[in-house]
């Protein structure tokens, strides 16, 4: 059996009979045209040997770390291949990461250089410019404009094709693959340093969901985010299930993809179900392969409506990129994500770090079963780690609840929660009654404290993408909600925007939507 090691599997398969197709990576521009290209386990392993070679005569070796900036592009998987052959260490990092954010990404993990897409070459010019001396490096993923100078993954895999393999440099599965940076939905992100092992875990899913050789999993999400790299890719490549990844998540065309390859299964996060419910209505909206969503953030307003829309069964589950685990198969009641696996326990701790009562809100804890701390590192960062596992527990920063029976039900993000007039506000409530109306596209609902609020009270925002700006009317939208909505959760105000900010694994960016709003703001509409 291989090492629980990217390059060790891809290895070991490569050598098998065969040479089937195990990736398609598919883009589809606005006329509805599709553009595909295809990995084997073979074109991998000599995709990322070729580039193992050419990082190797740039002085690259073990633990140095450069970082990987583009979509999802086959070339991503190369990468992540090539730095597992070499034992480096990748840093992904979103292609619309711009400024003094990616400025501070690239040189706190100490990245050595980027390969990028052609979407994140401005930023990459404006930030180094000419200056890519002291071994720093820029390639491109695919041939560009010749102002640029810049290798291209294409030339380096031509030019260093043909060579003796190099030896598979990563033998311990706990070393660090790559630094992972978090979403930074509610501040900066920080650098978690993540080991090769982390990849497989989303292998066990092939039994824990009673998958077979016949199921094709498909995602949208980004995979510079952990959820595409395990729940999707690790699936993937550890079981040889054909697979299917989008160039980026598009919920116009979710279902067309999934029809045109066949694919039995998909993964969506928070806002994304949401997004894909608020679509206009269709009359094969059922008439699909897919039997199972995974979803971590099904709002339990839509769960059932969202079930028989689309003719699936919803399978929740909760955790990030720390670590930390609940899946609620399908068994469990509606709204719940889970209970966690076996090797894994579960607590609801309070302020005091005491274990709260089934029902009673506390903050979500994981530590491992035997009772031991689970393992994290923030790079560079002791004390957010050690605070982070403050009492043997991993706290996930999260607010929920269990039941007399152990499931989980996830309330909030600590810091995030609305209450206004003394209760707090379903939100998913909220969303569903403003994606039912054909006039939004997009919603997400958030709490603004305004002058004159109680302390720890919020006002409800309702961010909202109109499917026809010039024909949106607030107030309409307004008397809706009244009708739907008790009246403490009908939103005061209406921001509307052309599109909900989101993070690359299509979590919306609350803060920056915080940031732009202004009572006084043209795009802002106040409920009398």
């Amino acid at each position: 059996m291989s090492l629980p090691i990217l390059a060790h599997l891809v290895r070991d398969k490569a050598s098998e009979p065969g040479d089937a197709t195990i990736l398609t990576f598919v883009d589809v521009d606005r006329d509805g045209r599709y553009t595909e290209e295809t990995r084997s386990y073979r074109m991998l392993w000599s995709h990322g040997q070729a580039l193992a070679r050419w990082l190797a005569s740039r002085g690259l070796a073990k633990d140095d770390r450069f970082a990987v900036m583009m979509a999802n592009h086959p070339e991503f998987v190369d990468l992540m291949v090539a730095s597992s052959i070499l034992g480096t260490v990748f840093v992904p990092i979103d292609p619309r990461s711009r400024g003094d954010k990616l400025r501070f990404m690239l040189e706190f993990a100490g990245c050595r250089g980027v390969f990028a897409g052609p979407e994140a070459l401005p930023a990459l010019d404006e930030l180094w410019g000419d200056g890519r001396s002291g071994g720093r490096f820029v390639v491109t993923v695919a041939p560009v404009d010749a102002q640029y100078g810049l290798d291209d993954i294409p030339g380096i895999v031509a030019a260093h094709g043909a060579a003796v393999d190099l030896p598979i440099a990563s033998t311990d599965p706990r070393a660090p693959m790559q630094v992972l940076y978090t979403s930074g939905t509610t501040g900066d992100p920080k650098a978690i340093v993540t080991d090769h092992a982390k990849l497989f875990a989303g292998g066990a899913l092939m039994a824990l969901l009673g998958l077979t050789a016949a199921d094709r999993p498909y995602t949208g999400l980004s995979l510079t985010h952990a959820n595409a790299q395990v729940i999707s890719l690790g699936l993937i490549l550890v079981n040889g299930l054909p697979g299917v990844i989008s160039r980026r998540f598009t919920k116009s065309r979710l279902w067309d993809i999934t029809r045109r390859y066949g694919c039995t299964l998909f993964n969506l996060l928070g806002g994304m179900t949401t997004a894909v419910y608020a679509e206009p209505h269709r009359p094969d909206d059922a008439g699909n392969p897919v039997r199972l969503v995974l979803s971590a953030g099904m709002p339990a307003a839509i769960w059932e409506d969202f079930s028989r829309r689309f003719g699936v069964r919803i399978v929740e589950f909760y955790g990030a990129a720390e670590g930390g685990l609940t899946i609620n198969p399908g068994n469990g009641p509606i709204g719940s994500c889970g209970r966690p696996l076996p090797n894994l326990q579960l607590a609801i701790l309070d302020e005091q770090g005491q274990p709260c009562a089934p029902g009673v809100a506390g903050e979500i804890c994981f530590r491992n079963a035997d009772g031991s701390c689970p393992s994290l590192e923030y790079l560079h960062d002791p004390a957010a780690t050690e605070r982070k596992l403050s009492g043997g527990w991993l706290h996930m920063g999260d607010v929920g609840h269990v039941d007399a029976d152990g499931w989980l039900f996830f309330h909030y993000r600590k810091g995030g929660g609305i209450r206004r007039n003394g209760d707090f506000v379903n939100t998913a409530m909220v969303e569903k009654a403003l994606a039912d109306l054909d006039c939004v596209d997009d919603v997400y609902v958030y709490g603004v404290p305004l002058p004159g609020m109680a302390a720890g009270e919020k006002e409800v925002v309702a961010a909202v993408v109109p499917g026809d700006l010039d024909r949106f009317d607030p107030r309409a939208v307004f008397d809706a909600c009244a009708a739907r909505l008790d009246a403490n959760a009908v939103p005061r105000f209406l921001q509307v925007l052309p599109e909900i900010p989101k993070t690359a694994s299509e979590k919306p960016l609350e803060r920056l939507m915080l940031e732009a709003f202004a009572v006084c703001a043209g795009n802002v509409h106040a409920r009398n």
